[in-house]
């Protein structure tokens, strides 16, 4: 399944769209604070309700959320639709709680946000590997499939906002993202509506997968969202602090 890339066309569009990219510091907004936070800096159980409190989260419908995490770290809270035994470790440690299942609350504000990253107006088409390409904040898409390897930079100051949109799966391979100028990792969103699977990469950003995430060796700087399972492997994954 496919949708259509929408681009900029007219010089208001950019403006509107400049607006639009206010920070995004957070995935999602909550009327309520949380009451308590862990030494880690890292939330308590009492936070789990919120969606960015997670660095990887499997958001499969009918509670069929899985996580799996061998020989890695995640520095992190670690959340999923199914059950606890769905979220195995092996020689894996977690500096934060696993919740499982989370609250119908936390997978209505990943689907919504999902869908709000899938429909921010596309500036840029890009193409090939990625390799020796440096963005200035905006929103880019790859109207199908994309293969990345080398080296992306992402240039821009401390506010600035990155979208990448991919109308398919994502393939990582020996793969790095380097934030220039003041960038924040964090500040990255990386939304595809196939399968994103990483090897040997050191990735960052808000990833949000509308199937599966398979993430083996190398690091990961961000949050591992996905509609599936989640599959870390040999890597050390650490998470956006709220």
């Amino acid at each position: 399944m496919t949708r259509p890339i929408r681009l900029a066309t007219t010089l208001s569009a950019f403006f509107a769209l400049a607006t639009a990219l206010a920070p995004l510091p957070a995935l999602a907004q909550l009327d309520t604070e949380p009451t308590q936070t862990a030494t880690s800096g890292y939330p308590l159980w009492s936070q789990q309700y919120d969606v960015n409190y997670f660095a990887v989260l499997s958001a499969a419908p009918g509670a069929r959320g899985a996580v799996t995490c061998t020989d890695g770290t995640i520095m992190g809270n670690v959340g999923s639709s199914g059950a606890r035994p769905a979220v195995v470790k092996t020689r894996c440690p977690i500096s934060g709680q696993i919740v499982a299942p989370v609250t119908p609350t936390v997978l209505a504000q990943f689907n919504a946000e999902y869908s709000r990253i899938g429909k921010r107006i596309c500036q840029k088409q890009l193409a090939g590997t990625l390799a020796g390409v440096r963005l200035a904040p905006g929103v880019y898409c790859f109207p199908a499939a994309a293969a990345w390897t080398g080296t992306l930079t992402l240039d821009g100051p401390a506010l600035g906002v990155w979208i990448i949109q991919v109308n398919g799966d994502i393939t990582g391979k020996s793969f790095s993202m380097v934030m220039a100028g003041k960038g924040k990792p964090c500040n990255v969103y990386i939304e595809s509506i196939g399968a994103t699977t990483m090897t040997s990469s050191n990735a960052k950003g808000n990833v949000l997968s509308g199937q599966a995430i398979t993430m083996t060796g190398g690091s990961f700087i961000g949050r591992a969202f996905a509609k599936k399972a989640v599959t870390m492997t040999d890597i050390a994954a650490t998470g956006c602090v709220h």
